[in-house]
């Protein structure tokens, strides 16, 4: 019995088991792509949210009085108003993005090699598309300022793993 005991208090002290987050799908579906793209091609999208800032201003309800000698009669009268002003409007782009069928586990093996390659990715070559990656591809994309970590065609292309169709 004593046994029994010592053991479920010991299993009771355990470290919890961390369940790691799902990562979400790595090319968003959208209901329509953007208006005159191609409907067979896949698209990802990055909003930036709107800037607000408070503003507080005094604002002039009664100017002072100054007699013709100079002298001030009566102060002026102000009022102190508060708002929110819009710094940076709301942004959203639309980007191309490899479709979903062409992120094969040696493709992402390959896109992890060629971060990597650039100081990006310290992570295994899992050929998975995992938290490390996508971090890595928000970091080689923020440089051309696309705070994503979808991965645009652009991206896959300047890494080298998409050929880009000559004109």
């Amino acid at each position: 019995m004593t046994g029994l005991i010592l053991g479920l208090a010991v299993s009771a002290c355990a470290a919890p088991r961390l369940i790691s987050p799902v990562e979400p799908a790595q090319v968003e579906s959208f209901a329509a792509p953007p208006p005159g793209s191609d409907p067979d091609s896949c698209w990802g999208k990055d909003v930036s949210p709107a800037v607000l800032e408070t503003v507080t201003q005094d604002i002039l309800v009664q100017p002072a009085q100054v007699s013709s000698d100079g002298t001030v009669l009566s102060e002026p009268i102000y009022k102190r108003e508060t708002r929110q002003a819009i710094v940076t409007e709301r942004r959203e782009i639309w980007f191309e993005t490899p479709c979903q069928d062409q992120l094969t586990p040696d493709i992402i093996a390959t896109l992890q090699r060629a971060l990597k390659a650039r100081g990006l990715y310290r992570g295994a070559l899992s050929g998975q598309m995992d938290a490390p990656t996508r971090a890595a591809i928000r970091r080689f994309q923020a440089r051309e300022g696309l705070d994503s970590s979808i991965l645009s065609l652009w991206a896959a292309r300047k890494l080298g793993l998409v050929a880009i169709a000559r004109a």
